[in-house]
C-alpha cells in the first residue's frame, strides 16, 4: 500500500525469509561462517544453530543454501513433525529419490537413501540435509536421524545434517539419551538479538535494499523500534511495517516515535512489550500524583495567584497513551477539511500546466532571481546558481526542503508543469500559471512520476562536488560544519579525517555513503545552517 508513496521498489519488511535482505551483522556472518565451515570442512556430522523465535534463523538458511556449490544437493525438511518413517520419507522426496509408494519400511528407506548416497559420492556430489524447527523432533526421530550420520565409506560420511531450531533444541541435545548425538555436532553457534546499532544499521540495510532513496523514520524513531522489538528481526520488521503504514496514512514521509509506538501497541501482543512501556506507565503516574500536589499547593492561602501564573507559563503535562491516539485522530481528521478538490487540481494542472516558462519564473521568484525560462539552469548558473533534476519523488524532494519545478505527464504523454511552492498542514501547494492547488501529502499527485527540477546555492562557486583529496576553498566551508580535535596540516585539503566526518553525516541522513559532498549532501549541509537567503519548502 505504501510502497508507491515512498518510492520503494519492494516491501522492505516482508516477514518472508528472502535471502536478499539478509541483513549481514557479525552475528550472522559468524553463524553463515560456522554452517559453511561445518559443511565444507568437517565432512559429515551435525550442525546446530540456534536462536530465540524471529532472529532471522530460517533466512540464513536459504542464504547458506544459495552459496554452497554446486555439487552440493540439498534436502530441505521444514516441517519436522514427523515421525521416523515420514521424515526418511520426505528426505527421499526432497532428494527425487524413488521408493515404493505403500508398504515402505524404515530398512528399505534406508537403504535406498544409502544407494543414492553412494551413487551421488561416486561422481563428486556431497549431500546435506537441513531440518528447520528442530527443537518438534521426538527423541524417536532423533535417534533416527543420528543413525543417518553411520551411512559411510571407509574414508568419508556421506551426509551432512544441519539442525536449526530455538534454544529449546539446545536443552533437548542436553539430555542423557541423546549424548551420542550431541558427541557428533562439530558445530555450533547461538544466533543473539540485534544490539542497538545493528538494529539502525538493519533497518537502513532494508530500505536500501528496497530502493528507498531517503531515510524515513527518525532517529528517535529508530531508538524505539530496537526497545520495543528488543532487537529481534520479525518483531523490528512488523513494527516498521506498520509505522510506515502510519506515516503513509498521515501524508507523512518519515515515520516518527509516536508512530512507533503507536504501530507496536497494534501489532505486538502485550507480552511482548517490554520494560520500556511499564517505565512509561509509571512515568505517567508519578506525573499525575505531581500534578496532584502541585493543585493542593495552589489552593494553600496565599498560593493561588503565583500558582496560576506558574501554570499558565508551564508548558501542558503529557497526554496518557490513551489520549494520544485520540488527538492525533483529532489532527488528521483536519487534513479532508483543508485539503483541496482533487477535480480542481487536474482542471489547473491541464489548463494552466501547459506553461513551463511560467513554472520556472516562479521558482526564480522564491530565489529572488532573474530567470530565463528558455535556458533555466543555464541562468541560474550566471547568477551562483544549480538545478538539480530528479525523478525520485516525494521522500527525497521533502527532505531536501527546496521548492521545485514538477512535471507531469498526461496519459497521452504530453507534458504539463507546476511549482511546487510549499508544504504545511499535511498539505503540498502546487502553483499553476499563478493559480495554488493543494491536495493532502498522503494522496499521489495526478500524472506525476516523481520528476521534479529544484534550485540550490552552493558555499563556494563553480563547486558542485567536493571529493577526498581535492584541495578546494569549498573545504575551508566544509570544516566549519565538521569541528575537528586537531588543526588539519592543511585547511584546504580533504583528507581521510574530515572524508570520515562526511560518511558520518551521510549515514544520519540516510545519504549514499561515500564521503564525497555531491549535492545532496551539500544541501542538506546548507539546511542546517539556515540561511535566509534559501527558501524552504517547509
Amino acid at each position: 500500500m505504501y510502497t508507491q508513496f515512498f518510492r520503494l521498489n519492494d516491501a522492505p519488511f516482508s516477514i518472508a525469509p528472502n535471502p536478499r535482505f539478509l541483513y549481514p551483522s557479525a552475528k550472522h556472518r559468524e553463524a553463515l561462517a560456522h554452517l559453511l565451515y561445518g559443511i565444507k570442512e568437517e565432512g559429515g556430522g551435525f550442525v546446530a544453530l540456534t536462536g530465540e523465535v524471529g532472529t532471522g534463523k530460517t533466512t540464513l538458511c536459504r542464504c547458506l543454501i544459495e552459496q554452497l556449490p554446486e555439487n552440493v544437493d540439498v534436502a530441505l525438511i521444514l516441517n519436522p513433525r514427523l515421525d521416523a518413517l515420514e521424515l526418511l520419507a520426505a528426505v527421499c522426496d526432497e532428494l527425487h529419490i524413488t521408493y515404493p509408494r505403500t508398504g515402505a519400511s524404515l530398512k528399505i528407506l534406508v537403504d535406498a537413501l544409502n544407494e543414492h548416497l553412494l551413487a551421488a559420492h561416486a561422481q563428486g556430489r556431497r549431500t546435506v540435509l537441513v531440518i528447520d524447527e528442530a527443537q518438534n523432533l521426538s527423541f524417536d526421530v532423533l535417534e533416527q536421524v543420528r543413525l543417518l550420520t553411520n551411512l559411510e565409506t571407509s574414508q568419508h560420511k556421506l551426509l551432512q545434517i544441519i539442525l536449526i531450531g530455538q534454544p529449546e533444541l539446545t536443552r533437548l541435545l542436553e539430555q542423557e539419551r541423546l549424548r551420542q548425538l550431541a558427541q557428533r555436532i562439530t558445530a555450533r553457534y547461538h544466533l543473539a538479538p540485534l544490539t542497538r546499532a545493528e538494529t539502525v544499521d538493519y533497518v537502513r540495510h532494508r530500505l536500501t535494499v528496497s530502493g528507498c532513496p531517503a531515510p524515513l523514520f527518525t532517529p528517535a524513531a529508530l531508538g524505539a523500534v530496537h526497545r520495543l522489538s528488543g532487537g529481534i528481526p520479525r518483531l523490528i520488521n512488523v513494527i516498521c511495517d506498520r509505522a510506515l503504514l502510519g506515516a503513509y496514512a498521515q501524508g507523512r514521509f518519515q515515520a516518527d516515535r509516536a508512530t512507533v509506538r503507536r504501530a507496536a501497541r497494534e501489532v505486538l501482543p502485550s507480552v511482548l512489550l517490554p520494560r520500556f512501556w511499564l517505565r512509561l506507565v509509571l512515568g505517567v503516574a508519578v506525573a499525575a500524583l505531581i500534578g496532584t500536589g502541585a493543585l493542593l499547593i495552589g489552593r494553600t492561602p496565599g498560593g493561588n495567584a503565583a500558582s496560576s501564573e506558574r501554570e499558565a507559563a508551564s508548558p501542558m503535562p503529557a497526554a496518557s497513551p490513551q489520549a494520544a491516539p485520540e488527538k492525533a485522530d483529532a489532527k488528521e481528521a483536519l487534513v479532508p477539511a483543508l485539503s483541496s478538490d482533487r477535480a480542481r487540481f487536474e482542471d489547473l494542472l491541464k489548463s494552466k500546466g501547459t506553461d513551463e516558462a511560467a513554472a520556472f519564473g516562479r521558482l526564480f521568484a522564491l530565489w529572488k532571481a532573474e530567470g530565463d525560462a528558455g535556458k533555466p539552469c543555464e541562468t541560474a548558473e550566471r547568477q551562483g546558481l544549480r538545478c538539480l533534476s530528479e525523478d525520485s519523488g516525494w521522500p527525497v524532494l521533502r527532505l531536501l526542503n527546496h521548492p521545485a519545478v514538477l512535471e507531469f505527464v498526461l496519459p497521452d504523454g504530453e507534458k504539463r508543469y507546476g511549482t511546487l511552492t510549499g508544504i504545511a498542514g499535511g498539505l503540498a501547494t502546487v502553483e499553476f500559471g499563478g493559480e495554488p492547488a493543494a491536495l493532502p501529502l498522503a494522496d499521489n499527485l495526478p500524472f506525476w512520476k516523481g520528476g521534479f527540477t529544484l534550485l540550490w546555492r552552493p558555499p563556494v562557486a563553480d563547486v558542485t562536488v567536493l571529493r577526498p583529496g581535492q584541495s578546494s576553498p569549498a573545504v575551508k566551508w566544509l570544516r566549519q560544519r565538521f569541528p575537528a580535535k586537531k588543526k588539519p596540516a592543511d585547511p584546504h585539503r580533504f583528507d581521510e579525517t574530515l572524508k570520515a566526518q562526511v560518511a558520518a553525516f551521510q549515514k544520519q541522513h540516510g545519504l549514499i555513503v561515500d564521503g564525497a559532498v555531491g549535492p545532496h549532501t551539500f544541501i542538506r549541509l546548507l539546511n542546517e545552517t539556515k540561511r535566509a537567503d534559501s527558501p524552504r519548502l517547509e
